[in-house]
This record gives structure tokens, C-alpha cells and sequence, in this order.
């Protein structure tokens, strides 16, 4: 899909149709950087890996200390992936023109609920619905 080019300045409204080109754009600019900041955080993780060597100190207590702060930020990675597959899934959306609609009701997620979290597929109602019932299933 082929959107407008953006000015500096531009800001969704809701006084203009909603999802039109140059929101779509706006928000795929938004993604695009988002996704170019975590690229940047993954790949200095990994340089930082490489600089450290990994674990393998003889100081036992060294070694577990290092252990448990490259096994944290392996989690942290891990959610950093898992976002990182939904801005591209957001970013699919607006290829696809189902961008700003909710995956689950069709309904429009929002200018301010897009503009804070821009790889929202869900709007608040069924984000909180599909938490509650993620929460009964975990607790099972």
C-alpha cells in the first residue's frame, strides 16, 4: 500500500476520517521506529555477550551472579521479541487495511489507545476481556 509522505508535524485528529493515508502512515512511521529502537537494543545485547564472554569465571559466586543477569536479560529479550512480532504483525495490518480495528469485535481501537500502544490489535474492552480470560485459564 502505498501512503502519503508525512509532514513533521502531523498528528492524527479525531476530526478527520479515521485511518485514513496519513494516519496510516503515521502510524507506520511510529512502528518503524519502534522497531528500529528494539533492533538497536538487541544488537547491543549481543555485543555486550560477545565483549563478556559469556559465564565461564571460576569464581563460583561470580559465575552464578553472571548466570542470573544474563538469564535476565534473556527474558528481556524474550518480551522483546515477542513486541517486536507485533509490530510486525501492526505493520501487516496496515498493508492489509485492517489496521485500527479491533481483531476480535472489528470495531476502531482508537486514535489515544493507537497513539500509546500503536501495535494494539484489540481495543480496551476485549484487551481486558481476553486478559481476564487468559487469567482463569493460568490459574486452572
Amino acid at each position: 500500500m502505498e501512503l502519503p509522505t508525512l509532514a513533521p508535524d502531523y498528528t492524527p485528529s479525531t476530526d478527520e476520517e479515521y485511518m485514513n493515508p496519513m494516519q496510516l502512515a503515521y502510524f507506520r512511521q511510529k512502528l518503524l521506529d519502534r522497531k528500529a529502537e528494539l533492533l538497536d537494543l538487541t544488537n547491543e545485547t549481543l555485543d555486550e555477550m560477545k565483549q563478556q564472554g559469556g559465564v565461564a569465571t571460576p569464581e563460583l559466586t561470580d559465575r552464578a551472579s553472571a548466570e542470573t543477569g544474563w538469564a535476565l536479560e534473556l527474558r528481556t529479550r524474550d518480551r522483546a521479541r515477542k513486541f517486536f512480532n507485533k509490530i510486525e504483525a501492526a505493520l501487516r495490518r496496515i498493508e492489509e487495511g485492517e489496521y485500527g480495528y479491533c481483531e476480535d469485535t472489528g470495531e476502531p481501537i482508537g486514535l489515544k489507545r493507537l497513539e500509546a500502544r500503536p501495535e494494539a490489535a484489540l481495543t480496551i474492552a476485549a484487551q481486558e476481556a481476553h486478559e481476564r480470560k487468559e487469567k482463569l485459564h493460568r490459574d486452572d
